[in-house]
């Protein structure tokens, strides 16, 4: 397969279900199995996506086909920060597709936008599980200096209850002890007394 002949361009609503058997398929080699994604919240996302200025969602195409996918999201580098970064993520290839120059013509289309931008540095988040993706960055010169955690938001909020009232309860337990001790105490000492 020629290293030449990606078309690239931003993604539009009608590619979203192509995005979602491409994000199945780059997925399929990791231990968890992609969840449904409904085609119409995809249409509904990219129609969003397009619609703003500091974000973009390239795909490319080979002989017609979609084999690839990046997300770029131009904001400041950290809160502290005032300087801008634009902050890619979701870099697909077809598995079939790989080590053919994809995922580097859609990093130099980025790097592009970001110049486009006026903006002078690239993130990148990846899957902690990709070993190839995370070395081919590092030899593209991307540092690591972040790791990022995701978590179901009722799911953080049963941990974080539990743990908070468990706090509470002994505070109050203790209390109670305490009333209970001093008035067994209080009970002795009356009962020597008689």
């Amino acid at each position: 397969m020629s290293r030449h002949g990606l078309e690239i361009r931003d993604a539009r609503p009608e590619d979203a279900a192509e995005l979602l058997r491409l994000w199945d398929e780059a997925s399929s080699g990791s231990s968890e199995q992609p969840a449904a994604r409904p085609v119409d919240d995809a249409v509904a996302a990219l129609a969003q996506l397009a619609a703003d200025p500091d974000e973009r969602f390239l795909v490319g195409f080979h002989a017609g086909t979609l084999v690839a996918a990046l997300h770029l999201r131009r904001a400041v580098m950290s809160p502290l920060h005032a300087d801008m970064a634009v902050h890619t993520s979701y870099l697909l290839v077809r598995p079939d597709h790989r080590k053919h120059g994809y995922a580097r013509a859609l990093l130099d289309a980025a790097s592009s936008w970001a110049e486009e931008k006026d903006v002078a540095h690239i993130t990148a988040i990846t899957s902690s599980r990709s070993r190839d993706t995370n070395r081919f960055l590092a030899r593209l010169g991307f540092a690591p200096v972040a790791t990022i955690r995701v978590v179901n938001t009722g799911m953080l909020r049963r941990r974080l209850t539990p743990e908070a009232i468990r706090a509470v309860d002994a505070r109050r337990n203790l209390g109670r002890v305490l009333a209970q001790r001093r008035s067994i105490q209080r009970r002795a000492l009356a009962n020597e007394s008689d």
